[in-house]
C-alpha cells in the first residue's frame, strides 16, 4: 500500500539523516512524501503516520538542517554524529575509560589526562557511563 511503502521510504531517509549521510534534498523529499502519505492513505492509521515528522519539520527544522549541512547533532543523541571527548581540567587520569573502552580508542599514563582518538572510536558511550569525575563528554 502507499502508506506502508511511503512510511517506509521516509524511515530510510530518517537513517541516512541522523547517519550523517543525509543530503539538503531530503528535507525536501521528507515534507512532500508525508503530504503525500497524508492525502493518499485510506485508512487513519496511513493518515497520520506521518504527523511525527511534518510536526518535527515545522518546530526543528534546522535540527534537520544541522544534520545534513553541518553534519551535526544538537541534541547529540545520534552516535554517528557525536564526538566523545574528555576534559583535560577533570581527568585524573584513572584509566576507568581506557579499561571500558571495546575498541581501545583513549589512551593516556596513569594519573595524566586521557585523550580519545577519534578515529577509532565506535560511539559506544562506555566511556562517559564508567567516568566517576564527569570528565567524558558528547560533543
Amino acid at each position: 500500500t502507499f502508506c506502508r511503502i511511503g512510511t517506509k521510504r521516509m524511515l530510510e531517509t530518517l537513517e541516512r539523516i541522523t547517519s550523517g549521510e543525509g543530503r539538503p534534498q531530503d528535507i525536501d523529499y521528507l515534507q512532500h512524501a508525508a503530504g503525500q502519505i497524508k492525502q493518499a492513505s485510506l485508512c487513519g492509521l496511513g493518515q497520520t503516520a506521518p504527523n511525527p515528522v511534518l510536526t518535527t519539520l515545522k518546530y526543528y527544522r534546522d535540527e534537520y538542517e544541522a544534520h545534513i549541512v553541518d553534519r551535526t547533532c544538537p541534541a547529540a543523541s545520534c552516535s554517528a554524529l557525536v564526538s566523545y571527548v574528555i576534559d583535560p581540567k577533570k581527568c585524573t587520569g584513572c584509566t576507568l575509560c581506557v579499561k571500558n573502552c571495546p575498541v581501545e580508542a583513549i589512551s593516556g599514563e596513569k594519573k595524566q589526562p586521557h585523550r580519545i582518538d577519534q578515529e577509532t572510536c565506535v560511539n559506544c558511550g562506555r566511556c562517559i557511563t564508567s567516568c566517576t569525575f564527569d570528565a567524558v563528554y558528547k560533543a
